[in-house]
């Protein structure tokens, strides 16, 4: 076989592959015997009809395509692994020439993996911002631990924002209920938003047995966005009731003996996740300041096709978050036009990082062994809500573990570009990154920084919707 490379841009090539006739026999040979075994020759057993029967009945051109649809994908392969091309998506395959028992050509133009020289990353600087655990932030969690013991008391009284109501709701439009627009008895949160657009705005004020129609947009079924009056009945009214805050609910919900030591834990937790935000906030930092410094062409094809499925991911969210996309924009203060652009810029940083701690990887020829990849299954498993068996078994029925295996190679590249740094805060003060444990505390001088990066290395573009 021989073949030739034509660079047609730094992400794009064209292989031109000659393949003899006597590489393409055995593939032949086994049309032969394929094509025998669909047909019924009179005089011959099936699979047993000659080829030069075959040829008379089915056609030598038919044979050699069966042929050379065994033999392309084969030495297309061979040819990439000949000029040591990886590509990055299927190629667009044109059969050139075939002279019968002399050879075939053909040509095949695929996305390739840009040649990208990386600069020395060690000593890279960056800040971030400094991390406060503010008494508001502390006093928040324990409001929050509070109502998780609170108790509903009903009142006869006009609803206020905070109090919980028991509410019967239709939505019509054009005069007639919309299908599956209806709930009766549902409890309800006022202020809690995210169900209808006015919801909230109508239930303040309203008392059991009132009713009222107000306007609003569907944000589910068919009518998806189209005006609809909504006519809502209070049929109760019920405000919670908070436990006091001392050493007996200190003791109730959880396992000090007094508020102090619950709330001085609570203070503790809240700075451990401050300071996993921070470490993410790092690792942002110094990947930006690495990505600066390097020119990575990006194959358009793959950036159309990545900038279609987080769209479509977003527009998932949203739906399952009772959100229009319309809303979306108007609650981020974005046109359409600034989204476009905003998420085309997220998804071209992520491409060229992605082809960064890839090379860096190679580079440095890190590893992945069987716990790792275990491990990592099971936190995307938990990441994404699933059984972590199901989702191991989906992986591999769908070939999807070398993705998986790049994700973890990426994190470990990216955990030694990040531990090489110098990170400071705000105040000057420098960013303890190599000896954070999982949990946000900091483990002994010797710890492994590849496992905080890893929790750190999700995708960061559901949050983003």
């Amino acid at each position: 076989m021989k073949s030739a490379v034509e660079t047609l841009s730094p992400t794009r090539a064209k292989l031109t592959v000659e393949v003899p006739f006597e590489e393409l026999k055995p593939s032949l040979d086994k049309a032969y015997k394929t094509i025998a075994q669909q047909i019924n020759v009179p005089g011959f057993r099936r699979g047993k009809v000659p080829p030069m029967v075959i040829d008379r009945q089915v056609g030598r051109g038919a044979v050699l395509q069966e042929a050379i649809n065994e033999v392309v994908p084969q030495k297309y392969v061979e040819a990439l692994q000949n000029h040591d091309l990886q590509p990055l998506a299927q190629p667009d395959v044109e059969v050139t020439r075939i002279d019968d028992n002399e050879a075939i050509e053909f040509t095949a133009e695929v996305d390739v993996r840009p040649e990208i020289t990386v600069p020395d990353w060690h000593g890279l600087e960056a800040e971030v911002e400094d991390t406060t655990v503010s008494d508001d932030d502390v006093d928040e969690q324990v409001q929050a631990l509070r109502e998780r013991f609170g108790t509903l008391a009903e009142v006869d009284r006009p609803a206020a924002d905070g109090d919980f109501v028991t509410i019967d709701l239709v939505a019509t439009k054009d005069g007639e209920p919309v299908d599956g627009a209806e709930v009766s008895g549902m409890s309800y949160r006022v202020g809690r938003g995210g169900m209808l657009e006015g919801l909230d705005e109508a239930l303040v004020g309203m008392s059991a047995g009132d009713d009222k129609t107000f306007g609003s947009q569907l944000v589910g079924g068919d009518l998806v966005g189209q005006d609809v009056e909504v006519q809502v009945k209070v049929t109760q009214v019920q405000e919670q009731e908070l436990p006091a805050y001392d050493d007996e609910f200190a003791q109730l919900a959880s396992e000090f003996d007094t508020v102090d030591e619950l709330t001085d834990d609570v203070r503790t937790r809240l700075g451990n996740g401050k300071r996993l935000e921070q470490a993410a906030a790092a690792r942002d930092a110094v990947l930006e300041k690495l990505l600066d410094q390097v020119d990575v062409p990006l194959p358009e094809t793959i950036v159309a096709d990545e900038l279609t499925e987080r769209r479509r991911s977003i527009e998932q969210q949203l739906a399952f978050a009772g959100m229009t996309f319309d809303s979306y924009l108007e609650e981020e203060g974005q046109t359409q036009d600034e989204f476009e652009a905003d998420l085309e810029r997220r998804v071209r940083e992520a491409l060229a990082a992605q082809f960064i701690l890839d090379q860096v990887a190679g580079e440095l020829q890190l590893g992945v062994d069987q716990q790792e990849l275990t491990e990592h299954m099971v936190r995307r498993a938990q990441q994404s809500g699933q059984d972590p068996q199901e989702f191991a078994n989906h992986m591999f029925e769908h070939n999807h573990i070398p993705e998986l295996v790049a994700e973890i190679r990426r994190g470990k590249a990216l955990a030694q570009i990040v531990e090489s740094a110098t990170v400071t805060d705000g105040s000057g003060n420098v960013v303890e990154l190599k000896n954070l444990q999982p949990d946000g505390t900091l483990g002994e001088p010797d710890g492994d920084a590849e496992d905080v990066a890893a929790e750190a290395d999700a995708d960061e573009e559901p949050a983003q919707a």
